[in-house]
């Protein structure tokens, strides 16, 4: 991984195919890095991974700064369902990589999730 570094992916949204790039914008090993989506189900998609040694491990910690398309039309969406289904991903994501790791470290704490404007809480 490297910055500047392209990441397609092939996703299904409820059943819709279509493709997913981001660039991974900022590295900055081990601490943190961060990916942006340039073409994808987002109007804007900002993610930055941040890893901590803590006692027993690493604490790894998700902030996603996103917007989703389409006017007041979106902002149903996102009320309706957008914001559980990103919370249903990245809890899945924390279980695997607790599969994989072990346990979570006292104190670690949930994916935060945020949608600029005021819509989608954070």
């Amino acid at each position: 991984m490297e910055e500047g570094a392209l990441i397609d992916y092939r996703i299904r949204l409820f059943g819709v195919p279509m493709q997913w790039r981001t660039e991974i914008v900022e590295l900055c090993p081990p601490s943190h890095f961060v990916d942006l989506q340039l073409r994808g189900p987002y109007a804007r998609w900002h993610h930055s991974h941040h890893f901590e040694s803590v006692p027993g491990g690493t604490l790894m910690t998700d902030r996603v700064e996103y917007r989703v398309p389409l006017g007041p039309l979106g902002a149903l969406a996102h009320g309706i369902f957008v914001r559980r289904n990103l919370e249903r991903i990245f809890g899945f994501r924390r279980t695997a990589a607790e599969e994989v790791f072990g346990p979570r470290a006292a104190g670690t704490e949930p994916v935060d999730v945020a949608q600029p404007g005021g819509r989608g809480g954070g």
